[in-house]
Parts: C-alpha cells; structure tokens; sequence
C-alpha cells in the first residue's frame, strides 16, 4: 500500500513537469542560421521547429465506401486432418 502511494506521488510530480515549457531561443552568444539565399526572410525559433509536409506527409487512406462479397479463393482451404 506504501508503494502504491509512493508511485502515485511520483507520477503526479512526473506530470506537474509536463506543463512548464520555457520558451525556445537560442542560446547565449548564439545566433540563428543565416538566411538562406533564396528566401525572402529569416525564419524564427517557430519556422524552424514546423515540420514540413515533404518531411511528414499527410496519411492518405483510402476509405472504402462500397463493400462486397469476396471472390471464390481456391487456394482458401481447411487445415488438413
């Protein structure tokens, strides 16, 4: 029953972490990448961290919208004996 409760306390100040996020910016004495040459402006700490559709495309399932009955397979057979 004391352990049941030691974990419960240590899962609760394991989750109060969760929430505090400071905000991201470079560290001291560091600057940004530089502008890329072909773009119109410099990104910011935001622009960096967005992952890019070609990086992480979008799911594209196709969903099926009209069943049928299988076809007759010859090769589903019962196990033998």
């Amino acid at each position: 029953m004391r352990g049941l409760a030691i974990a419960a306390v240590a899962g609760l100040v394991l989750l109060a972490g969760c929430g505090k996020r400071p905000v991201l910016r470079p560290a001291d004495g560091k600057v940004l990448p530089p502008k890329a040459q072909s773009a119109a402006a410099q990104p910011g700490v935001n622009d960096l961290l967005t992952v890019s559709t070609q990086a992480k495309p979008s799911r594209d399932d196709e969903l099926v919208t009209k069943s049928k009955p299988l076809q007759p397979d010859r090769f589903d057979l019962p196990p033998p004996g």
